[in-house]
Parts: C-alpha cells; structure tokens; sequence
C-alpha cells in the first residue's frame, strides 16, 4: 500500500516546527517532503547579531537534512500550486523545474519586505528578511566607517557615519542598538578614527517604540537607545529617498549612506495565486488550519489568516510566536487527518496565550516581562539569551561559544565582500537568496510588486516578530522568540509626491548571464566589476550559480557589480545607498507581479521569510 505523501511549502518557523512535529507523529508511516529555497532554517530572531559581527552567519541556520531526518529536503521555490491535480511546481536553484505530488499540503509561504509608496525606498534602501541582508549590512557598516576615517570631507565623512533605521518595531529596535554599539566599536578601536561620531537615527510614525508590545518594555528600550546616544524620532518618518540622504517628514533632509527598512511585512504572493477566501493577504483557515473546502489543505504561519479563539472576530497577528506554535498544531493535525479516513474529527484547533516577550539590546541590556514580571538590565539580558538558547532547534554551543568569544575579544572589523547591494534589493522575490548575474526569473520577479495600498499605508499589522512565551510550550524544544516588524506606516499618503501604486526595481542595473562579473583579464579581481562595462577578452562567464564571480578577475576577493566599469571607485559607489546610482524617478517602475498591496519581495516560499525564518 502507498504511504500517503505529505508536502509542506516553506522551512521557516511554522514549515520547520510542522515538518519535525509531523515526522515524530507520522512515525516513518508517510513520506514527507519540505520545500524551500536554502537547505536550512533561519533563526531571525537573532540577525541583527549576524549583522552587528558578534554571530558567525551559520550560527543561525539549522540544517534541514541534519536535524530532519525523517523528512526530505527538497531545494526550491514555489511557483504555482494545482489544487484539483494536487501538486506543486517549482523552480529549484539552478533553474530547473520540477513537479511534486500530495496527498496532504502545508501551506506555510510566509511573507515578504512589505513596501510603501515612498519615492525612492526601493532603489536606495535595504530590507532585514534574510542572512543575505544581514551579511551585506555588516559590510556596509565596516566599509562607511572606514571611508570615512580615509576620507577628507567632513561632510562626506559625516553623511557616510549617519544610518538611519526606518522601524521601530522589534527587528528595527534590535538592528538599530546593536548596529549603535558595532559602529562605536570599530571607531574606539582605532586611534585614527577617533575624530568620527557615528550617528543613528531610528524613526517611526508611532508615538513610542515597540508600540504593539507593553509599555514599560518601550520605555526600558526608549531609555537605553537614548543613552547611547541614538536619536529616537517618534512621529517621523521617510518621506523620500534619494542617492546623497533622505527627506523626513518633518521636512529636514539627513546626509546619509545607509537607510534600513524595517517597517514591517506583507503574506507570500503564492498564497494569493491559489484563488481561495483571503483576509488581507492571508488565506483564510478553520481553527484546525484546515482551508475551508480543501480538507487536504493546511496553512499556517504567516501566509494563513487563523482566527484568534482568545479575541473572537480577530485573526492572529504576522509573529514567528504563532508561526511556530501553529507549525506545531499542523503538524499533529496532518498526521491525524491521515486516520481512520482523514475526518476533521478529533482535530486540533489552534490556541495561544502569551507568557510575555524579550527584546535584546545588545551588551548587556535588554527588556523582558516573563509571566508579567518586568525585568531590565543584566538581569534582562540574561533571560533574553536564554530564551533564545532553549528555543533554537539547534546550534545552541556554538551560540553560546560567540557570545562568550565576543564578551572578552574584540569584534573583527573586516569586510567580506560577499554579498552586494544589487543582490539585495529591498524588492527582492527571495531575501534568504543573494540575487546572482543571470537569473532572469528573479530579476524580473524583484523589479514590481511589493508596494502598499493606501489601506496598508494607514494601517500597520505587521507585527512581525515579537519574542514571546506561551504556557503550553515551556520545554525548551517548544519554545521561540518571535521579533516583530511594527509597520512604520505612512499616515498621510498624499504628502508622499509622485509616487506610483508600487515602486519596484533596485535602481541598479542587473547583469545578464554573458555580462558575467568576473573575468580573467581583470586588473581588480578584488573589486567587483560592473556588468555595463567591458573587461576585455573574457575567457570564463559567470553562470546564475557562481554569482558574481569570473576567471578573469583581478580581484577574486571582491564580488563584481552589475552597473559601469570595475573601478575602485565603483566597488564602493554601485549599489551604495550614496554611490554611483540613478536618479530615484527615472528608476522607479510600476508594480508587475500580482496586485498592488502584495509584495513579491521575499517570496518567502518557505516559512522561512515570513517569520524571519528562511
């Protein structure tokens, strides 16, 4: 007799935790697959110390096939669903298509980089969705502080040490005070750097930071990003982005190189693309997470709307908390579905209390309330890193292991060079992939959708990842933090001028496969070398896998850029929020994938971007 075959879309929090809850419950009796773009599952709730340099960048992936042993992994991103034939379509990395077939399907897509119709954030600012981003972030900080300390502008030298964080939410909170005590570092490091002042601002359209969480957590984090010296801009935000700095809405402009977007996020575009009841990009679910008229059918995550039993006419919010809690209920769901004929009966329904939440604000400060109870300081901090220790599915030595190394070492100020700014666009479809020279699919997919509509504009409800507790998960297997992307919501959209349904396009130029970006007559191999100028006779070509690197590169070191000649010069300016760009208005498109309001961003196909996870 065939063993039932069961599919789950997506590696992030709900995909991983249904994908490990379902193999210990099926028990060897059903073949289970899990699709997703990376071969493993990102911990997000712990990016923001990949970018500050105090996490080695694998510290936060856990391996799918080492840690899943009963599932099969399966590389690849969703492209269409065919619920009447019962299979999924993907495209796996290398281009190559693939089909796979269901009994039961576990829809946990997640979300993508959510956009607001601001002139100029698509082509100059970066998104905080994936180790990619948080890769090229680090490099970015390195590299602004030390042009700036070689530089001999003052003002240049200011504008190229001023980061601005769009976010206040928990992700924007979290990169904002850990990115403050990174840039201070690399300054008090070096006696040659002590004339520079990094400057960080942080704004949001809210009146407190960490506005969804309670008060007395955004007045303990309020209180110590103001001591460190971060400016707290409450009621603020972009109102355009251009190549030298941004326009607040407050009317000043800020000289800067470095703009953040952390304002929230937007459902997977797959989940619209099945043509079933949504609820504001969300498939509408049963409390079982059963979709309604498709017993076969599972959501769960962010891309599911699941009715909240706890507040009755409410749905619960976009958090990595209730993507992981929910992986857990589908998982068990799943396998009792496939018994004594696959009834709804004696089904599970999804319920969830919060037993409080921690935000980590580097050093030794943080802001907790486990069980109610509010806690700052060391005490804070300790609580934070523990949570996060007994709710990793893994790698919890070597965490421990970096944060030991990073309380009595000083932090390494070098930049890899790995991952560009044209790789990570903030409109990007996959933001756990870097955007290699070639891939036409995922340019062409990056370039549109993934603007708001005037209802997102107005309203915020991407609480994205908040960490919180919940009662019936203690054990440390059960446990997660979940960080939240607070919308920084435009309230007025008609201050925002000229501005189309969707501003896509990373304003950059991408290579084609034969522009290549590295060659073997290249007199720079360590600078990447841009995909608009010639390199002479080039013997090896990039493929869409080998990124951006070629044979005939001088500098090997440094990944080429997909705009203008390799110049030194170009290697810092292409793909900079202050270097060699186009004009914003000339390089804003409409939106061009599904309709305005969802994002192609981040297809998340997994879990893993809706919840950070991917």
């Amino acid at each position: 007799m065939r063993r039932p075959r069961i599919v789950i879309v997506g590696a992030g929090f709900a995909g991983y935790r249904t994908a490990r809850t379902l193999a210990r419950a099926a028990g060897g009796r059903a073949d289970i697959t899990l699709l997703n773009p990376t071969d493993y599952f990102l911990y997000l709730p712990l990016l923001p110390q990949v970018a500050a340099g105090i996490l080695e960048p694998r510290r936060v992936t856990v391996s799918l096939s080492g840690t899943l042993r009963e599932v099969r992994p399966v590389l690849g991103e969703a492209e269409h669903v065919d619920l009447d034939a019962r299979t999924v379509h993907y495209t796996n990395p290398e281009g190559d298509r693939g089909t796979l077939g269901y009994d039961r399907l576990v829809l946990a897509a997640g979300s993508v980089n959510k956009l607001l119709p601001i002139p100029g954030i698509a082509e100059h600012a970066h998104g905080f969705r994936g180790l990619p981003e948080a890769l090229y972030l680090r490099d970015h900080l390195t590299r602004q502080v030390e042009l700036a300390s070689s530089g001999d502008n003052a003002a240049e030298r200011a504008a190229r040490c001023t980061f601005v964080v769009v976010g206040a939410g928990y992700t924007g909170t979290e990169v904002a005070a850990q990115g403050q005590l990174f840039t201070d570092a690399l300054v008090r490091a070096h006696p040659l750097r002590r004339g520079i002042r990094p400057r960080w601002l942080l704004l949001d359209v809210a009146s407190r930071v960490l506005p969804e969480l309670d008060e007395r957590l955004s007045r303990t984090a309020d209180r110590v990003l103001r001591e460190r010296g971060v400016e707290v801009r409450m009621g603020t935000s972009v109102k355009e982005a251009t190549r030298d700095g941004v326009l607040l809405t407050d009317g000043e402009f800020v000289d800067t190189r470095t703009l953040a977007w952390c304002v929230g996020v937007r459902p997977d575009p797959l989940a619209e693309s099945l043509g079933l009841p949504m609820e504001r990009g969300r498939l509408l679910v049963e409390p079982t997470l059963q979709v309604p008229g498709r017993p076969e059918v599972f959501a769960c995550g962010d891309a599911a709307a699941v009715p909240d039993l706890e507040r009755p006419g409410e749905y619960t919010p976009m958090t990595a908390q209730h993507a992981w809690r929910q992986g857990k209920v589908a998982g068990r769901n799943v396998a009792g579905s496939l018994v004594a004929g696959g009834g709804a009966t004696g089904l599970r329904p999804y319920r969830h209390k919060d037993m409080g939440f921690v935000v980590d604000l580097g050093g030794v400060q943080a802001a907790a309330n486990p069980l109610g109870v509010h806690l700052s300081g060391p005490a804070a901090g300790a609580v934070a890193r523990g949570y996060h220790l007994a709710a990793m599915p893994g790698n919890r030595v070597r965490v421990a292991a970096d944060w030991l190394l990073d309380a009595v070492l000083p932090r390494q100020d070098v930049q890899l060079g790995l991952v560009r700014s044209w790789s990570v666009p903030l409109d990007t479809e996959s933001p756990e992939l870097a955007r290699v020279p070639g891939d036409h699919r995922r340019d062409a997919a990056a370039s549109g959708p993934g603007a708001a509509t005037e209802e997102d504009v107005h309203t915020g409800n991407d609480a994205h990842d908040a960490g919180g507790m919940n009662p019936d998960d203690m054990n440390p297997d059960d446990m997660n933090t979940d960080h939240r992307n607070e919308a920084n919501d435009v309230k007025d959209v008609n201050d925002v001028k000229d501005v189309n349904k969707a501003t896509g396009g990373s304003g950059e130029k991408h290579p084609a496969p034969e522009d290549g970006s590295q060659s073997i007559t290249s007199p720079t191999p360590e600078v990447g070398r841009h995909s608009g100028g010639g390199s002479g006779s080039r013997v090896g070509q990039s493929s869409p896998e080998e990124g951006s690197q070629s044979i005939d590169s001088p500098t090997p070191e440094v990944g080429r850029h997909s705009s203008g000649p390799a110049t030194p010069h170009d290697d810092e300016s292409a793909g900079e929020p202050g270097g060699n760009r186009r004009d914003p208005e000339s390089a804003r498109k409409q939106s061009g994938r599904g309709e305005a309001g969802n994002e192609p961003g981040a297809a998340e196909r997994g879990d893993s971007r809706a919840e950070g996870d991917r």
